[in-house]
């Protein structure tokens, strides 16, 4: 086996078992999430002012906020809302996108040229801009804030969807299905979607931590999830004036949210590598 054989199998291995890893990484933070409400050691909504501001310690290992209620317990559970949010959201705005971008990519004409023109619009603002100026409009809420950042992050999504389209198009197995009569549909899906599942796959893992972020920033800006409701991003926010004083209020959730950004941008890289060797 030649040494140019024996690097690439070398190098499949490394991308399959960082695949493996971080999918695993990845499932545990999912089943904490979904399990947070049995995890927690105590209430997180239970107010206790005999104990607020207490710091680390072994009974509550990420100390308690100003109400008393146990830090690690509220981390838990906003983890339940910051992930599950998060993953909606990526979900919706990548099915939106792709079906957008495939059928304008696939039909062309005006409805391309007006859609094109809408991706633009949004494209044209800097989005956490963009999607603070719509959470305003929709009122505060995670709900809203989800619906917010999703009116402005779709283009991605239809734009990647679209050009692989248009290059797909142009093979000769999905000519040949075009002359034989083929409907639309069932060329979209037997030849067009699977070929592009891997694009749109890679840009969806790689987008979960930026809409992390941006879900957080709505929350520690007010206009996402509201008190009491547990959120990593408005945990933040109620904190943010204790940072010098008890900064385990702040720095919780913080760490919280960098963990989760960093095990998500490290399987996204993972994926990216699995379908485009030459990036690994």
């Amino acid at each position: 086996m030649s040494k140019t054989k024996l690097f690439s199998k070398g190098k499949n291995n490394r991308v399959r078992l960082k695949i493996i890893v971080f999918t695993i990484l990845v499932l545990m933070l999912l089943l904490t999430a979904i399990f947070a409400n049995h995890l927690c050691p105590f209430d997180p909504y239970e107010q206790d002012l005999t104990i607020a501001y207490n710091s680390p310690s072994a009974s509550h290992i990420m100390g308690t906020d100003a109400y008393g209620r146990d830090m690690f317990s509220r981390v838990l559970v906003g983890g339940k809302t910051s992930i599950l949010s998060t993953l909606a959201l990526v979900l919706v705005i990548t099915i939106w996108g792709t079906i957008v971008g495939v059928i304008c990519g696939y039909n062309g004409g005006v409805i391309d040229s007006c859609v094109m023109r809408i991706s633009d619009l949004c494209l044209a603002f800097p989005g956490l801009v963009f999607a603070l100026a719509v959470a305003a409009l929709l009122g505060g809420g995670v709900g809203n804030a989800v619906i917010a950042l999703a009116i402005i992050s779709w283009p991605k999504y239809s734009r990647v969807a679209r050009s692989q389209t248009l290059s797909t198009k142009e093979t000769c197995y999905v000519q040949a299905s075009i002359v034989a009569g083929a409907r639309p549909g069932r060329i979209i899906v037997r030849h067009i979607l699977p070929n592009i599942f891997g694009p749109i796959l890679v840009t969806a893992m790689l987008d979960i931590g930026t809409m992390m972020m941006e879900l957080a920033g709505l929350s520690f800006l007010g206009l996402g999830a509201q008190p009491p409701i547990a959120e990593w991003g408005s945990m933040m926010s109620n904190g943010r004036s204790m940072l010098q004083t008890y900064p385990w209020v702040v720095l919780s959730p913080g760490f919280a949210i960098f963990v989760s950004v960093v095990v998500f941008n490290l399987l996204g890289d993972a994926v990216r590598d699995c379908f485009d060797p030459k990036a690994a």
